[in-house]
């Protein structure tokens, strides 16, 4: 039974005749007429009891009143859910990260954002990475990057992935002989790092300083270009992921060297809070940016 015919019985149902309905149902009288005919036809049963001025539902026809009134509610919570869940698609995203590698992939990573989900407005905060959880708590930014779980009952994280630094340094370099380097080996080093402070570099936290070495010298540069042309230079190394380096072109004179015997790796967390997880716009963000950095 097509749904017009709901339609039409609901309509003549509340407004007392064929007559009063015409202008609701945007037909005239003749069509709406005919349209009752057709479907008593089909159904082999009157749906009104009619008189001159007076237009009552049969058995039949109130049970079919009553099936109407419940079909057009659930289109009408339906769409009404729809309307939520495109509204819940919008939305303002401001977005850092614990460590500095991430700006160098999170610019592709937002324009394919932009393309799959144009709603969603992203924004990186370049501010004090070291402080994005405080930061995520404050409401200054909305999700953060870090490599550590937060304890506050307030956050929630989702872990995205798991990478792995190493150090990268000339093949003329005195630690190049080695299989690996221990935290002994950065003692003597020229250590070059995208910025200050220590506590926000990772092999730093968390290989050098459990170890409680600290590298003869510590260089702060924030350009991956020039940290690689003074690496090819032999004035120093870098430690990184491999992943980080993947859009710069690295000279055949360079060698990845393994942090520890078993190498140091790192998971990684989107961090928001709680009460934004269930967000549908928030949603997509963190199942794109799982999807995109799956490989890593």
């Amino acid at each position: 039974m097509e749904l017009k015919y709901f339609r039409l019985i609901k309509t003549i149902a509340e407004e007392g005749s064929i007559a009063n309905s015409t202008e609701r149902l945007f037909l005239t009288q003749s069509a709406l007429s005919h349209q009752l005919r057709e479907l008593e036809e089909r159904l082999g049963f009157k749906v009104f009891n009619r008189t001159r001025n007076k237009w009552e539902l049969t058995q039949e026809g109130t049970e079919l009143y009553k099936l109407a009134n419940k079909l057009f509610s659930s289109i009408d919570e339906g769409f009404s859910n729809i309307k939520h869940i495109t509204e819940g698609s919008k939305g303002a995203i401001k977005l850092s990260a614990e460590c500095q590698s991430f700006f160098h992939s999170i610019p592709s990573f937002i324009q394919k954002m932009g393309i799959l989900y144009p709603e969603i407005d992203i924004e990186v905060s370049l501010g004090a990475t070291h402080q994005t959880i405080s930061q995520v708590l404050s409401n200054d930014i909305d999700v953060a990057i870090v490599t550590s779980e937060p304890e506050s009952d307030e956050l929630t994280s989702v872990q995205v992935f798991k990478d792995e630094i190493f150090a990268i340094m000339h093949t003329e370099h005195v630690l190049n002989n080695l299989d690996y380097l221990d935290a002994s080996h950065f003692g003597n080093v020229h250590l070059l790092i995208n910025s200050f402070p220590l506590e926000g570099v990772a092999v730093y936290q968390q290989f050098l300083k459990p170890n409680r070495i600290h590298p003869t010298k510590i260089s702060a540069i924030p350009f991956t270009e020039i940290t690689l042309s003074m690496i090819q230079a032999n004035m120093g190394i870098m430690c990184a992921p491999k992943w980080q380096l993947s859009a710069f072109k690295i000279s055949s004179e360079l060698v990845f060297k393994r942090i520890g015997k078993n190498g140091l790796k790192r998971n990684h967390y989107l961090v928001v809070k709680k009460e934004h997880r269930n967000r549908k716009y928030i949603h997509d963000f963190i199942s794109s940016f799982e999807e995109d950095f799956l490989e890593v």
